[in-house]
């Protein structure tokens, strides 16, 4: 059985500053407590914020962005769903501006999932947002390549090939999840190379660089 996503690419609303957009995150995320649509079509949410003082610098990963939010559904049709859904659009769209860039739909992505590495889960994620070249991205990127090492070092990998209308500015065609037990041992998996340098063999000759992305995130909030 398909397992399907909605996962966003976040900017914090300008006003706030970084250290304190988890705890607005969390705040507009608890709102969802109060919608029927939510509780029932949405069975896990993980929301990973940007890393802001990591020990040493993981080159290549954006600081222009803020967050990555990984919202497990119940099915596809569920993510068509909740933008329709009145209580939806009622308590959580209007706050949505105080603590993002600008309303959730218009960063937000459908996505099915592949698990690589079927390891345990984690704190920190190493996000990739990609943009591939030459048609749609594989749905299970083998891992391989002449050095692995931070693929080989993480907990479990994690690509999502993204489904349905992109929304402009987020035309990425494959979403892929590092997991690892901390900072420190994504920063050693790296090795201070830049990531985009260690994307694996079938991805690395097929990836627009320039129109990809990558966040190094830890989990701020997690339910269940």
């Amino acid at each position: 059985m398909d397992a399907w996503k909605m996962i966003y690419l976040a900017r914090r609303n300008p006003a706030l500053r970084a250290e304190d957009f988890p705890q607005a995150w969390r705040e507009h995320s608890a709102l969802g407590r109060q919608c029927a649509n939510v509780r029932d079509k949405v069975l896990a949410v993980t929301q990973c914020s940007r890393v802001l003082d990591p020990p040493a610098p993981l080159p290549g990963t954006s600081p222009d962005y803020d967050g990555v939010n990984l919202l497990a559904l119940r099915d596809r049709q569920a993510a068509d769903d909740i933008w329709n859904d009145p209580e939806t659009l009622a308590i959580m769209r209007p706050d949505e501006p105080r603590v993002f860039s600008t309303y959730v739909r218009d960063f937000t992505l459908i996505a099915r999932e592949s698990v690589i590495v079927d390891g345990p889960r984690s704190d920190v994620c190493v996000a990739f947002f990609l943009r591939t070249r030459d048609g749609p991205a594989p749905a299970a990127a083998p891992i391989g390549g002449p050095d692995m090492t931070p693929w080989l070092r993480a907990r479990r990998v994690v690509a999502n090939v993204v489904d349905g209308a992109r929304p402009a500015g987020y035309e990425f065609d494959l979403i892929v999840e590092a997991w690892y037990e901390s900072v420190e041992r994504a920063l050693m998996g790296f090795a201070g190379r830049p990531v985009w340098d260690r994307l694996p063999n079938s991805l690395s000759s097929r990836v627009d660089v320039g129109r990809s992305v990558c966040l190094l995130t830890h989990v701020t909030h997690r339910r269940p």
